[in-house]
């Protein structure tokens, strides 16, 4: 989708030279007002064009914009920094560039399998666009105070900016929806390569970047980063998945001990045939496989048993 934005290329004044321009023309009006009726008529016309002339200042800090309106026609807009002075009759939409962070709260989501989890993300954009944040979605609607006794509507720099994080919040919602229902939360009912939610880290931030973007560019604005900063199991299936996840912790580790504890028993027979400690037989072996494996595996440490006989009864 291409841009309509241009620069500002109409008449414009160094607001300081125009500033003491006016200073000038207010000494005149002063000294109209001495010149009998003449000049008190003179005088109220160049009142009247100095208020007006007044109106056409404009002064932009780094990394603000003001978009210029001509009657409903769009004029370009102005990125140059300094002050200046303009057409009074333009209308001055001023916008800031500057990035801004945006916390979503967590929201209940299923993933990829299912089960209910909830999700939030940490984002930061910027406008990029502003012809595009001006007239492709309604935000000057949405950034205008309620209507004054006149009817009439205030503009302010702040609720328009409000307005565009409402936007972006609102989309950041259907992103987010719509990335974490493509992963699962974890491997649990999944193949180990496949990426989740848990593992997956810079891959489903591209994918939520990406998808931000893509939502956000029918209004100029850019996600410079986003990520994913809170991620858990819904409330009503969290004490079940603990249940599950720690049921899990205990196999993985009853295997490393059971196949340690296979090892040691290995090397214990290879030792004792290698240096003919003693002869046994499969009984004896088995028997003795037996004790040490109950010995090495036990969750408790063995009670020594004094054997006074021969060493199988």
């Amino acid at each position: 989708m291409g841009t309509k934005e241009f620069a500002f290329k109409s008449f414009k004044v160094n607001g300081f030279l125009m500033l003491f321009l006016l200073l000038l023309m207010l000494c005149g009006v002063v000294f109209s007002f001495f010149l009998g009726v003449a000049g008190i008529i003179t005088g109220s016309f160049l009142t009247l064009v100095w208020i007006i002339l007044l109106c056409g200042f404009v002064k932009l800090e780094p990394n603000e914009a003001v978009v210029m309106i001509f009657f409903g026609k769009y004029k370009g807009v102005l990125r140059e920094t300094g002050f200046f002075w303009v057409n009074p009759f333009m209308s001055k939409k001023k916008l800031s560039m500057r990035a801004r962070n945006l916390n979503v709260n967590p929201i209940k989501v299923n993933d990829k399998v299912g089960n209910p989890i909830l999700i939030g993300l940490v984002l930061v954009w910027k406008l990029k666009d502003t012809y595009k944040a001006m007239f492709e979605i309604d935000a000057q609607t949405m950034a205008a105070s309620k209507p004054g006794k006149d009817g009439s509507v205030t503009y302010s720099v702040s609720k328009q900016m409000d307005a565009f994080e409402n936007f972006v919040a609102v989309q950041s919602d259907a992103a987010l929806r719509q990335v974490a229902g493509q992963y699962a939360y974890d491997n649990n009912l999944v193949s180990d390569s496949e990426i989740t939610l848990r593992s997956g880290g810079d891959e489903v931030n591209v994918d939520l970047l990406n998808e931000l973007n893509n939502r956000l560019e029918m209004a100029g604005i850019e996600i410079v980063e986003a990520r994913i900063n809170y991620l858990a199991y819904a409330p009503e299936i969290a004490a079940v998945m603990l249940r599950r996840q720690q049921a899990e912790a205990i196999i993985s580790a009853r295997e490393k001990i059971v196949e340690g504890a296979v090892s040691m028993v290995k090397m214990a027979l290879e030792r004792i045939e290698d240096e003919n400690i003693i002869e046994m037989d499969s009984d004896k072996k088995a028997a003795m496989v037996s004790n040490l494996l109950v010995v090495l595996c036990a969750d408790e440490s063995a009670q020594p048993v004094l054997n006074t006989g021969t060493l199988y009864q």
